[in-house]
């Protein structure tokens, strides 16, 4: 694309904060620590997680910078970031999540392919820009349209990005015409981050932003817009995150015949201990994140000290001074919920916290039960973001 490049190589990174802890350097993938996590409801850009399949697209020439949006359209455009800008604005409160955050526990059980994360593949901002409902209005899609005059039932968003698994080709993902045209499920072509332009490492000039939804559909360094049909063909839909049976025969695997991961499940990590920690008895403060996709709120976080045999509901907050409500207006329904509980830890503990959100689905109790359900060469859905609780023993 005319003025944004992916170079060839790593010489010219961004920098970064020197305590974000690195899984890869090239590509640059790297999560804060997890006590990080819970110092703010609104994560700084520096601790963000960073999630690269290769080097960092350059802008070279903001001016000629342009978005095509095509393919089963009346009326294909291409849009400036000055047209892109003349939309209204808006502001979301979302958490992203690498659809591989925890893979590193996941793989004490059954090794899986990928970036080794710890639990802080996410962050939650606020994200500037243009809903991409009144961008496809441009074409002539109506909002709430499920499916165009020409057929069209996806919309596919291609990055300048190019990745090995795409065998040297662009990062591309879909999401449903429905859920594009949805005004309400906040579909942004997002050009700011915490109020700041987009950083490189962010996707800038331009990104795409599905809350509630794994990270790996919010396509960075946004090239290209395209109405399908079908949903996207490319590695990271048809071949990646899809959930099947444990009686499936990976050696003549179908993956068509599974659809892929979109929202997240409902999971809650703590991160004011780390997994080797050993704690004194006496009052200890127990805090972290919970959160589930779909839009779909935290009702409880629980937390036990005597291995679940019982529970106390911890206290869960988003802004200060705001009550959580799971469903409630005032709450931000695409954002995580940080929750806090200060208990007295007696002898021979095992602390183990999970959560329950607004659609009632209960966070599962370890990665082992879900074991006979994994992949053993891709995460699955019931693998994302592992949906163990947490454990310590004293």
């Amino acid at each position: 694309m005319p003025g944004l490049t992916a170079p060839s190589d790593y010489a010219e990174e961004p920098p970064r904060h020197p305590a974000l802890k690195i899984n890869s350097k090239e590509p640059f993938n790297a999560e804060p620590h997890r006590s990080a996590l819970v110092t703010s409801y609104i994560t700084p850009v520096d601790f963000f997680y960073k999630r690269n399949h290769g080097p960092i697209p350059k802008v070279e020439d903001l001016s000629r910078y342009s978005v095509c949006i095509s393919g089963l359209v009346n009326k294909p455009i291409q849009l400036s970031m000055a047209d892109i800008w003349a939309l209204p604005k808006y502001n979301v409160t979302a958490t992203l999540q690498c659809a591989g955050n925890r893979r590193t526990a996941m793989s004490k059980v059954r090794k899986v392919r990928g970036v080794g994360w710890d639990i802080s593949a996410l962050g939650n901002a606020t994200w500037g820009g243009a809903k991409l409902s009144d961008v496809l209005e441009l074409v002539g899609i109506p909002k709430l349209s499920s499916v165009t005059s020409l057929g069209g039932k996806h919309v596919e968003f291609v990055s300048v990005d190019k990745c090995k698994e795409e065998k040297g080709g662009p990062y591309t993902a879909s999401i449903p015409l429905k859920q594009a045209t949805d005004p309400d499920a906040d579909v942004l072509l997002a050009y700011e981050m915490n109020g700041e332009v987009l950083n490189r490492d962010h996707g800038y000039p331009l990104r795409v932003v599905v809350p509630g939804v794994i990270g790996a559909r919010s396509v960075k360094w946004l090239d290209s817009i395209k109405i399908t049909e079908e949903e996207c063909q490319g590695f990271f839909t048809q071949k990646d995150y899809k959930m099947f049976p444990p009686t499936v025969d990976w050696d003549n695997i179908n993956w068509s015949t599974r659809r892929p991961q979109m929202d997240f499940p409902v999971q809650s990590a703590i991160c004011t201990l780390e997994d080797v920690d050993v704690i004194k008895e006496g009052k200890a403060r127990i805090a972290g994140y919970a959160l589930s996709g779909g839009g779909r709120g935290i009702e409880r976080v629980d937390i036990s000290v005597d291995g679940g045999k019982t529970w106390v509901e911890a206290h869960r907050y988003q802004k200060d001074g705001v009550p959580y409500v799971s469903d409630g207006p005032q709450s931000d329904k695409w954002a995580w919920v940080l929750f806090e509980a200060t208990l007295d830890i007696p002898a021979n503990a095992e602390i183990v916290a999970k959560a329950v959100d607004a659609a009632a689905n209960v966070q599962p109790e370890n990665v082992e039960d879900m074991e006979p359900e994994r992949n053993p060469q891709h995460i699955l859905a019931s693998d994302q973001d592992t949906e163990f609780v947490m454990r310590w023993k004293i």
